[in-house]
């Protein structure tokens, strides 16, 4: 949908997820063998993946700045089992109890984000027809848009012309 490189380290796993759904041409790529296992789901994984997507979409078009409910998410990493270890050098990091198990992954990798400062940038674009996923690499961290080119260009014209309309 855009040109942005990936999310850093860990959150890339985050965006990719919210990312298998391309709200403007309803394609989800969870609906193929191959886009099932780029996360390790089997068919019947599918209907639990595809509400943990949603749930984590919600949280980025937050970060956003749109006022989303995150109760689902809430809830959906409540049952994400995770472990703390502790490395050779003393360092602790959360990591899935289940490697194997999708929302202890995605529990880990936001833990992750959250600790070093990268999970708020993570965000979903504006734009209702899109809501991609993009890692918000400005320094400012204000970007709105996965693409200024696309959906920002969009939004400037719609504003524009109903600006226009209204004169």
């Amino acid at each position: 949908m855009n040109d942005r490189a990936p999310a850093p380290g860990e959150l890339a796993l985050v965006e990719a997820l919210v990312n298998t759904l391309d709200v403007e041409k309803g394609a989800d790529s969870l609906d193929t063998e191959a886009g099932r296992t780029a996360f390790g789901l089997t068919e019947a994984g599918v209907p639990g993946a595809r509400e943990l997507r949603e749930a984590l979409r919600a949280a980025c078009l937050a970060h956003a700045g749109r006022e989303v409910s995150t109760a689902s998410l809430d809830r959906l990493l409540a049952a994400a089992p995770l472990l703390v270890t502790v490395d050779g050098a003393g360092a602790a990091a959360l990591r899935p109890a289940d490697p194997g198990a999708l929302a202890s992954r995605v529990a880990a990798a936001i833990a992750s984000a959250h600790a070093d400062g990268t999970w708020p940038r993570l965000k979903a674009c504006e734009a209702e027809d899109c809501q991609w996923a993009y890692y918000d690499r400005s320094p400012a961290g204000r970007s709105r848009w996965c693409t200024m080119a696309v959906c920002g260009s969009r939004a400037k014209m719609r504003k524009y012309r109903a600006g226009r309309a209204k004169g």
